[in-house]
């Protein structure tokens, strides 16, 4: 019997792959969050290179026996997840493109409803039939339309 265990260099270089990836992802900067993000996407894929088992003889009918033929599933789903982080990245660089321009950094901010249910949890003062300041239900607001545009006096209610 062929040994198809993996080599355990690799796993150590998938497991640091993935374990800065997803530590750069959730930095607050859109810059690094590309490089987490790439970084996951090249530790995913030698995993599943990795999950393919050895490498063979070409998957030809007539070439060679079946079972010595490598598995091209694997190297087709790579191929997929390239083109797929690819397209990402490029997004995710545009969205970090525009951040800059707009405000002079990359970095993510807050959103403010976020802000002020965590100020609300904070004093305890959530309450399960409403999460507007206003006191109103949620059957009251549903029936209020929200545009956060509208600077009128009504707090950013048309």
């Amino acid at each position: 019997m062929i040994d198809v265990s993996p080599s355990l260099a690799l796993v150590v270089v998938i497991a640091v792959l993935v374990g800065a990836g997803v530590y750069l992802v959730l930095e607050r900067s859109l810059s690094r969050i590309v490089i987490g993000a790439g970084l996951i996407t090249h530790g995913i894929n030698l995993l599943i290179l990795v999950a393919g088992g050895r490498a063979g003889e070409p998957p030809i009918i007539g070439q060679s026996a079946t079972e010595d033929m490598s598995d091209p599933l694997p190297q087709a789903m790579i191929l997929t997840a390239i083109v797929i982080s690819l397209g990402i990245t490029a997004f995710l660089m545009a969205l970090a493109y525009r951040s800059w321009q707009l405000n002079g950094h990359d970095e993510v901010q807050d959103d403010l409803e976020d802000r002020r249910i965590a100020r609300r949890a904070a004093r305890d003062e959530l309450d399960a039939r409403s999460t507007d300041d206003s006191g109103a239900s949620l059957e009251q607001e549903a029936e209020t339309t929200f545009d956060e545009t509208d600077t009128d006096d009504s707090g950013g209610r048309a």
